[in-house]
């Protein structure tokens, strides 16, 4: 007679679960090699009977190891799982905090580079307008000292001229002036001796 546990001994199978970490076993080595068959006539032979029953039973309490190993393994790897699922999260999540930072980074350099790029603009472009007032204040300069050069020619040239036209003048002997001659012949003459006075001896 069959124990109640083992109600369908060909179907075992049939309603074991997908996961090993699962499996309940309905017979123990113990149950089977403990087993007793009831008598009949003409029955199995009892000694083949024991015989088959031990080697089920070693068979069996192998299988039961197995399985007692692959659910520890299960479990291992059942944890291992978790484990590499929770560090896979803490990747992901670092990786979208890295991509994040990058990022930033980026729009960060893109910004310090546009404002770098202004202020040196703005100071090109001061640099530029301080050289251009500079340049026309050199040119203003150039034409006002052309001007006083100019100016300083002409009246050199003019004083030169007046200082060479009193040289030939001066070089020049005077013409002659009868009028004038005569005055100073007059002033030069000598003066004529005075007269001897008349008296009254040689009455």
């Amino acid at each position: 007679m069959w124990p109640p546990s083992l109600k369908n001994p060909r179907g075992l199978d049939e309603d074991l679960p997908q996961n090993v970490s699962e499996i309940r076993m309905r017979l123990t080595p113990l149950d089977i090699q403990n087993h007793r068959f009831a008598q009949a006539w003409r029955g199995y032979d009892p000694a083949e009977v024991e015989a088959f029953l031990r080697m089920t039973a070693e068979d069996y309490e192998a299988v039961v190891r197995e399985r007692d190993t692959l659910r520890e393994s299960v479990r291992h790897l059942e944890s291992r799982v978790a484990e590499l699922s929770a560090q896979e999260g803490t990747l992901r999540e670092t990786l979208v905090t890295a991509q994040g930072l990058a990022e930033d980074l980026k729009r960060t350099a893109v910004k310090e580079s546009e404002v770098l790029i202004g202020q040196a603009e703005v100071k090109a472009e001061k640099i530029l307008d301080a050289a251009h007032r500079r340049a026309a204040k050199l040119a203003e300069d150039i034409r006002e000292m052309k001007g006083v050069r100019v100016r300083l020619a002409a009246a050199v040239r003019t004083t030169v001229e007046t200082h060479l036209a009193l040289l030939e003048g001066l070089a020049e002997e005077p013409a002659e002036d009868p009028l004038l001659d005569g005055k100073v012949a007059f002033l030069t003459r000598p003066p004529a001796p005075p007269k001897a006075a008349s008296g009254n001896g040689g009455a």
